[in-house]
C-alpha cells in the first residue's frame, strides 16, 4: 500500500469514528482527573487515561457502524458513509473494532484492578447502545449514559475507588448528551416514522421531543453548576458553568420543530464549546 493511499485510509477511519466527537466525553474524563488527583497525576496516568477514552470510543463508533450498516445505507443522510459506500470492508471494520477493544482492556488494566475489573462492564455499556434504537425510546439516556462514565472511569483510574463527584458528573454528562442527541435525531424524524427504529421524536413528535431535550439540559445545567458548590473548583469553574448553561439555551433557540437547519451547528459546534469551555476553567481553577 503506498503512503498516500495508507493516510487516505486514516482519513475514512477518523470520519467513521467521528474522531472530532472525541470533544464530548474526553474532556469530562479529563475533568473528572484532574479533581481526582488535585492537579495533573504522573504522566502515565494521563497517557493511559487517554488511551483508553480513544479505545472505548473508537471501539463503539466502529460497533455502530457495524450494526447499522443497513439501517444508514436505507437513510439518505447516512447512505455517504464508509461502509454503505464500500469505503471499508466488514471484515477491515471488525478487525478495527477488536483491536480497539483489545487496547482498551490493557489501558484499563495498566491504570488499575478495579478498572480493568469494569472494563467489561463499561464495554457492554458502549457496544450495547447501537441495539437500544431497535427496542426503545430512550436510547438517547443509554448513549448519555456511555458517555457519562468517561469521568467515573477517570476517577477509578486515579483513586482506585468511587466517590460521589464523579457520579454527578456522570449524571450531568447523560442528561447534556441525550439532550443534544434528542435534537440531532430530529433530522431522522422523516426517516424513522418508515423504519422499525426508535426514538423520542418519533414517539413523540417533534415540539414535544425538543421540550423534554430542554428539560434534560436544565438539569445537566444544574448537575454541572453543583460541582463548584461540592468544593473542588472555584470561580473560573463556575463562570464555565453558567456560560454552558447559557450555550445550552443559545443551543437550543437554534433549532425549531419546522427549521432543522441549525441542527449541525447546534449538535456540534455549541456543545464543543461547553465541554472544552468547563475543561479549560478547570485548569484554570487548579494552575492559576
Amino acid at each position: 500500500m503506498s503512503l498516500s493511499r495508507f493516510f487516505h485510509k486514516i482519513r475514512i477511519v477518523l470520519e467513521m469514528i467521528r474522531f472530532s466527537h472525541s470533544v464530548f466525553a474526553l474532556p469530562f474524563a479529563l475533568i473528572a482527573m484532574l479533581i481526582a488527583a488535585g492537579g495533573w497525576p504522573e504522566p502515565r496516568i494521563v497517557l493511559w487515561i487517554v488511551l483508553a477514552c480513544f479505545f472505548a470510543r473508537s471501539a463503539a463508533m466502529a460497533f455502530n457502524r457495524l450494526a447499522d450498516e443497513r439501517i444508514d445505507a436505507a437513510n439518505p443522510r447516512t447512505a455517504s458513509r464508509a461502509l454503505p459506500r464500500g469505503l471499508l470492508t466488514r471484515q477491515f471494520v471488525w478487525l478495527f473494532t477488536i483491536f480497539c477493544i483489545a487496547g482498551f482492556i490493557v489501558s484499563a488494566g495498566m491504570l488499575n484492578r478495579l478498572c480493568l475489573i469494569l472494563s467489561p462492564l463499561a464495554l457492554v455499556v458502549l457496544l450495547g447502545y447501537s441495539y437500544t434504537k431497535r427496542f426503545t425510546s430512550f436510547s438517547h439516556l443509554v448513549l448519555g449514559l456511555a458517555l457519562g462514565i468517561a469521568p467515573v472511569g477517570a476517577w477509578i483510574a486515579v483513586r482506585g475507588s468511587f466517590a460521589l463527584t464523579p457520579l454527578v458528573l456522570c449524571a450531568g454528562v447523560l442528561l447534556w448528551v441525550a439532550g443534544f442527541d434528542i435534537i440531532y435525531s430530529c433530522q431522522d424524524y422523516e426517516h424513522d416514522l418508515r423504519a422499525p427504529l426508535f426514538s423520542l421524536p418519533k414517539a413523540l413528535g417533534l415540539r414535544a421531543a425538543l421540550h423534554v431535550s430542554t428539560a434534560l439540559h436544565v438539569i445537566a445545567s444544574a448537575l454541572f453548576i453543583s460541582i463548584y458548590f461540592l468544593g473542588h473548583l472555584g470561580i473560573y469553574y463556575l463562570v464555565a458553568s453558567v456560560v454552558a448553561m447559557v450555550l445550552m439555551i443559545y443551543e437550543h433557540a437554534l433549532v425549531r420543530p419546522n427549521d432543522l437547519s441549525r441542527v449541525n451547528a447546534a449538535f456540534f459546534t455549541v456543545n464543543g464549546v461547553i465541554s472544552i469551555a468547563l475543561l479549560g476553567a478547570t485548569i484554570l481553577d487548579f494552575f492559576m
